[in-house]
């Protein structure tokens, strides 16, 4: 004789629940794997730990017009220059692998936000079977032929009753905000490589200038000395010393143009280039204008630092990773419901008599897994100190790099007001030599040999300026590059 189902009700269904919530709750108390001693994690550096000022930046006037905008590249007034970093942050491959793993660790984020949502399924099958005549079934479906269907409808939801899958959600938002600020420090890197190999091409092309008037002094200098020995004035040891300074110009001239070759090659390659589509690329270090400089390091700098923002997130996505391993000493508690329909025969599958549905609440325990869980612990622990670690070497680094950028340029505006006075008293010999020569009262060695003296001032100079635009360029990207901390508005999809 055929089956007769067995009808359950909805009330019946319910006290299974009921049952294993109470012992649920009974075991949390009384059978909870023991997570071992506490943990203290390392010291964060504070401020005043790395010789910051209490004070922010913004408090000092002096500060507060030399705190870089988020196009502090700008402030070099060349609009080539301009266009080139815009170049590089539209189109370089390095910050669009950046973006990359910030979209990844979004979207994982995005993911963990939907542990604690209610999961719904529909599932639709349809099976034509022969049955064994000594299976379980008995006549007179056993060793026939027929055709059974299935329609269901599911439900599942795991709540977060000791905050575990809360604190993973953090986890995965402290990484994506991490993320985010790891692409803003990529393309303040990527903007302070551009402008740094500029001026290098600009200071490079400047030196080919000096060579170039190097070379000429050099061939004069032969020519006299050719004039002199013809006249018995000098000897051929005199005469072979200026030969020789002849192919040494012409080396460093050659050398020079290889270094402004590589150097456009560089920047071409960092904007996204053809290495040589910048061949024709000539900055000139007299346009690119300098900036003032702070006199102090505020306590803000670590909140305008992406790298140091990036790690402050690890070291906070570190702190719910042992919040959420924490939780796993606890139950995890899943509760599912289905309804449907069921038959033997695909006519019988649409008939009220074919509906089922039912609930099943289901409990996991950790009682014999302690001794894992509290190593599963400690290697979060472990992940924490080095998170605060990592922190604290970036905050260390960001502080030594800004501050050594700032004495740097204080001690170059020293060394220029030097230099400055040296290459005018240079020139200023050069112009009385020239005087007596054309008086008659000295003779061309003399010029030549002052002339000497003021190419070698003016490579100085040309050295002396370069180091500084590039060192207040270090320390704008140093200062945070003008970045503004949005790394909070990273948030999972609308959808939760």
């Amino acid at each position: 004789m055929p089956f007769k189902p067995i009808r359950t009700s909805p009330r019946a269904l319910l006290s299974p629940l009921a049952s294993i919530t109470a012992l649920a709750a009974a075991l949390a108390l009384a059978g909870c794997a023991s997570q071992g001693p506490d943990h203290p994690a390392y010291k964060e550096l504070g401020a005043a730990d790395v010789g910051l000022a209490t004070l922010t930046t913004s408090a000092d006037p002096s500060s507060a017009e030399a705190i870089a905008a988020p196009d502090w590249w700008k402030q070099l007034g060349d609009a080539r220059l301009d266009a080139l970093i815009d170049k590089a942050l539209e189109g370089s491959p390095s910050l669009a692998a950046s973006h990359a793993r910030f979209d990844k660790a979004a979207a994982l984020a995005t993911a963990s936000s939907t542990a604690t949502d209610v999961h719904g399924t529909v599932s639709a099958s349809a099976t034509r079977q022969h049955y064994t005549e000594n299976g379980m079934i008995p006549a007179p479906i056993a060793g026939n032929i027929y055709n059974s269907a299935d329609l269901q409808a599911g439900l599942s939801w795991t709540p977060d009753f000791f905050g575990r899958y809360g604190a993973q959600l953090q986890a995965a938002l402290g990484q994506a905000r991490a993320a985010k600020a790891d692409s803003a420090a990529a393309a303040n890197q990527l903007a302070e490589k551009v402008a740094r190999s500029y001026v290098t091409l600009a200071r490079l092309l400047a030196q080919r200038e000096v060579a170039e008037r190097t070379l000429q002094q050099r061939q004069s200098l032969l020519e006299l000395s050719q004039q002199r020995t013809r006249q018995g004035l000098d000897s051929q040891v005199e005469l072979t010393q200026a030969e020789a300074g002849l192919p040494d110009a012409g080396t460093q001239i050659e050398m020079l143009d290889e270094q402004i070759t590589l150097a456009r090659r560089t920047i071409a390659v960092l904007c996204a280039e053809a290495p040589d589509a910048e061949a024709a690329l000539t900055p000139e270090l007299n346009t690119l204008q300098v900036q003032k400089i702070p006199t102090v390091l505020g306590a803000d700098l670590l909140g305008r630092r992406p790298d140091v923002v990036a790690a402050r997130w690890r070291v906070e996505a570190a702190t719910q990773g042992i919040a959420s391993a924490r939780a796993d000493f606890y139950p995890d508690i899943n509760l599912t419901a289905f309804i449907g329909l069921n038959a033997l025969g695909l006519d019988n599958l649409l008939k009220g008599s074919s509906r089922q549905f039912g609930m099943t609440p289901a409990l996991r325990l950790p009682i014999f897994e302690g001794e894992r869980l509290r190593a599963q612990l400690r290697g979060k622990q472990a992940d924490l100190d080095t998170a605060i670690a990592q922190y604290n070497g970036v905050v260390l680094d960001a502080v030594k790099s800004a501050g050594d950028a700032i004495a740097s340029v204080q001690s170059l505006e020293r060394q220029n007001r030097l230099q400055t006075e040296s290459l005018s008293k240079a020139e200023r010999a050069y112009d009385f030599a020239v005087q007596r020569y054309k008086a008659g009262l000295a003779n061309q060695i003399v010029v030549l040999n002052t002339e000497g003296q003021v190419i070698t001032q003016r490579k100085l100079a040309v050295e002396l300026r370069a180091r500084e635009l590039d060192t207040r360029i270090a320390l704008m990207s140093a200062l945070g590059g003008g970045w503004l901390d949005d790394t909070g508005t990273v948030q999972v999809s609308s959808n939760h």
